[in-house]
């Protein structure tokens, strides 16, 4: 794919929730229902039985299909089903902003996630893996099944449920344990499944009266963290933020070692790139969600600032390292280029070269 190809239309993140039975999927689920940041989501139970989605109960018939209100929708599937629902839940006409996938008590979640990166639909996205631990139940949970273990290992996060039954010492006993797992996933405990919802995914914007929604756009977000504007019920003490901006464009040999080694804990990446004479015609827009990592480039707009501007989420994270370490990814100042003076071919080639290892991330159309 060349640096010129034309931007995506906006992928939907579609985010798998497992954990064990009694781990608390379904109070999380109803939490980020009532609490969804705007958006409308599209929920598709991998399970059998009955949930409880708002007081509204969900047959866990297969194919079954419920309105939840507020444009959000929720489906019972079986797993040989879900390209079909995602394909429907994907529609435009649908206007979903994110869909979550609750996993059975039982199901092997890497194998939802290994079915969502081999998908054909070009409207998704992986947006991450979310295991749920039952802090009170640990020890006896991984004793009935020892294979949380591997569950934990490729989790892009890990939600340490019910807290409020575990002393500080079991809590960090888990996560030892989580860490022994070799998982580099980011560690958030939680009580009743109370977790910021934009840990997950961004808010949306929805204006008064205003039938076609849009996904809040990356300079809203930034005018709404240096309003410092606080989000009653959101736990952002479970969390840090990095925010990062450049007006010199970003190395891409260096910025794809950062990426490539980025540290455990830092669950989420999002904002643009300006990598300069790599691509003069477009910014990159980029998604990390754990170890996943993809770029998308977009044309910049006629006048607009050439800034790159990213926003980095985790737990146990060091803010000032990372904001360093992306300062040391930046260009020094390149020489302005006189009227009339032909262009430097092999500088030129060689920053299209220092490109390959970005453009390893961008999706092909046959992807």
């Amino acid at each position: 794919m060349s640096p010129s190809s034309p931007p995506r239309r906006q992928q939907i993140p579609v985010i798998v929730l497992a954990g064990f039975l009694g781990s608390g999927k379904t109070t999380l689920l109803n939490h980020l229902l009532r609490h969804r940041a705007g958006n409308r989501i599209g929920v598709i139970v991998n399970d059998f039985g009955s949930i409880e989605i708002d007081a509204m109960t969900v047959s866990g018939q297969v194919g079954s299909t419920v309105s939840l209100g507020n444009g959000c929708l929720c489906c019972a599937v079986d797993a040989s089903e879900l390209d079909t629902f995602l394909e429907t839940l994907t529609r435009p006409a649908v206007g979903l902003d994110v869909i979550v996938i609750e996993a059975s008590g039982l199901a092997e979640p890497q194998e939802l996630v290994r079915m969502l990166l081999a998908s054909d639909n070009p409207h998704i996205v992986y947006g991450g893996l979310v295991e749920l631990v039952d802090a009170a139940e640990f020890d006896a949970v991984r004793e009935r099944h020892p294979e949380i273990d591997r569950h934990l290992g490729v989790a892009d996060l890990v939600v340490l449920n019910k807290t409020d039954r575990a002393t500080d010492e079991e809590q960090d006993r888990i996560r030892d344990a989580v860490a022994a797992t070799g998982s580099r996933a980011a560690v958030v405990s939680a009580e009743y499944g109370r977790i910021d919802p934009e840990l997950l995914f961004d808010p949306a914007l929805r204006p008064d009266g205003e039938e076609r929604m849009r996904q809040l756009s990356f300079e809203d977000l930034l005018l709404d963290e240096e309003g410092g504007e606080t989000h009653a019920g959101h736990l952002h003490t479970t969390y840090e933020s990095v925010s990062f901006g450049a007006d010199v464009p970003m190395n891409p040999r260096r910025t794809m070692e950062f990426l490539d080694s980025r540290p455990e804990g830092l669950y989420r990446i999002k904002g643009y790139i300006d990598f300069g004479a790599g691509d003069r015609g477009n910014k990159y827009e980029v998604h990390a969600v754990g170890r996943f990592l993809r770029f998308a480039p977009q044309p910049w707009k006629r006048d607009e600032p050439r800034l790159t501007q990213l926003v980095l989420i985790g737990s146990g994270i060091d803010p000032d390292a990372l904001h360093k370490e992306l300062a040391d990814c930046r260009e020094s100042a390149e020489p302005p280029v006189e009227a009339g003076a032909a262009p430097d071919m092999t500088q030129d080639a060689a920053h299209e070269q220092s490109m390959w290892g970005v453009l390893r991330y961008v999706q092909q159309p046959a992807d």
